[in-house]
């Protein structure tokens, strides 16, 4: 095409696409064009509620907001394929628990406002996993959350704490919808606002943006996902992301145990047994006693594998004990016996910027190193 033409393309197609339209023809026409579609699909079907209170969609006000998260959401194709995927991994476990708290369905779209459903997801504020504590807070509701273990990120755990957190919520505030402006923005916060705006009802308090938008966002996830198809997804049963069965196993380790021995034990591979237990958070699981997921089937034999290995692991790995010299550093002995200075690093539980001193043991899980060792090439412990 010759560039004129390509040029005048390019400005009057635009123009012409957006031109006042003959009455005549407006019905074939006008149906079709993508503003005319959004517009019908954000309209909001009354009545509509959240955990049984009325939306009063008759405020003006009201109603933009809540017309303004549907426009975002909407067009956020990816993130809502994704809540529908994971949706189906997921929801079925936390309206069990919702059910059996006895608290309403709806507050499971909170943890699509949240996370989107991603155990890793974390804010700059320090909010972690699918329903974003801050580490007081699920530590608070009984999570375990140290250097080693991080059970926001464990969807069975952090969904019995958000359970009851809601519950004590509910009952300090009488209202789900506050309850749930309360999770975003916390308790003392809102009875501030409360108080001094001396105004009780979500929908006419003046708070901080994020969490004046917050119960519109999870509206709008309830809206698109309880009607999918009306928005353009229609997904097949194949295209949703399955649960992932698991056996339950207890494990008492009484020195840190590496999660690959684990894994061995259950006839599969780390990441397995990291994705099935994703509050775990380095290599080793500490020392203590633990409930932990492993494949379905595996349970059968696993305590014996487990002992077993766990007993030739730590008879054998003293074997690849190092003992730091002057004039040693991470890297020189790395590069000495060959193996990766990360590799070196995870193995000795090590963060960037540690420093390692002469008579310091660390361990050095590789062939040569034992080879040297037997041939007594390394010096002595």
């Amino acid at each position: 095409m010759h560039f004129f033409s390509r040029f005048a393309f390019a400005v009057i197609m635009p123009l012409i696409l957006l031109a006042p339209v003959n009455t005549a023809d407006a019905g074939s026409i006008t149906l079709h064009h993508p503003a005319t579609v959004i517009v019908e699909r954000i309209k909001i079907k009354t009545p509509l509620t959240f955990c049984g209170e009325t939306v009063p969609i008759d405020n003006p006000d009201v109603k933009e907001r809540l017309e303004r998260e549907m426009l975002i959401s909407v067009d956020n194709t990816d993130d809502i394929l994704l809540w529908l995927k994971r949706a189906n991994r997921y929801f079925p476990h936390i309206e069990k628990v919702l059910k059996a708290h006895g608290l309403p369905d709806d507050l499971k779209y909170i943890a699509i406002a949240e996370s989107s459903l991603r155990p890793q997801a974390a804010s700059g504020k320090g909010a972690v996993g699918y329903w974003q504590f801050i580490e007081a807070t699920g530590m608070k509701y009984g999570l375990m959350v140290n250097s080693d273990i991080d059970e926001r990120r464990n969807v069975f755990t952090s969904t019995e704490a958000a359970a009851k957190y809601l519950k004590d919520l509910y009952t300090m505030f009488g209202s789900w919808t506050l309850a749930a402006a309360a999770y975003n923005m916390g308790e003392d916060g809102l009875q501030a606002e409360i108080i001094v705006q001396k105004v009780g009802d979500y929908y006419r308090l003046h708070l901080f943006q994020e969490t004046q938008r917050y119960v519109f966002r999870i509206l709008a996830a309830k809206i698109i996902m309880s009607d999918p198809s009306r928005f353009g997804y229609v997904l097949a049963p194949e295209d949703l992301y399955e649960q992932r069965p698991f056996d339950v196993v207890e494990i008492t380790a009484i020195q840190p145990v590496p999660i690959h021995l684990i894994a061995e034990a259950a006839n599969t591979y780390f990441k397995v047994i990291r994705d099935l237990n994703p509050q775990l958070r380095n290599y080793n699981l500490p020392a203590g006693s633990y409930t932990l997921h492993i494949p379905r089937g595996s349970a059968d034999g696993f305590p014996d594998r487990y002992a077993r290995l766990s007993e030739q692991w730590l008879a054998q790995r003293d074997q690849f004990l190092y003992t730091v010299q002057k004039g040693d550093n991470l890297s020189s002995i790395a590069a000495r016996f060959n193996v990766p200075l990360r590799a070196l690093m995870i193995w000795n539980n090590i963060t960037n910027g540690s420093r390692i001193l002469p008579g310091n043991k660390l361990y050095i899980f590789s062939d040569s190193f034992q080879q040297m060792n037997k041939n007594g090439d390394t010096p002595p412990p």
